[in-house]
């Protein structure tokens, strides 16, 4: 179940930090029309979450493989 959790939290970070305008299209985008698109500090913690959310994704990983989980 935790690796499960875990290969999810990889994917959905990694859509973050490489593309935090594709994430923003996905959950806040669909909210306005004729929106000038993410500001700055929107893409700066999308990015920032996304790196955590990796993070956490690899730590789970790692804990499934050394046995910790």
């Amino acid at each position: 179940m935790y690796t499960v959790l875990s290969i999810i939290l990889i994917g959905v970070g990694l859509l973050m930090l490489v593309s935090p305008e594709t994430f923003y299209n996905l959950t806040e985008g669909w909210k306005h029309s004729g929106g000038s698109g993410p500001s700055r500090s929107y893409v700066f913690s999308t990015r920032f979450g996304g790196v955590m959310m990796l993070a956490v994704g690899s730590l789970g990983i790692v804990g499934w493989i050394m046995g910790w989980l």
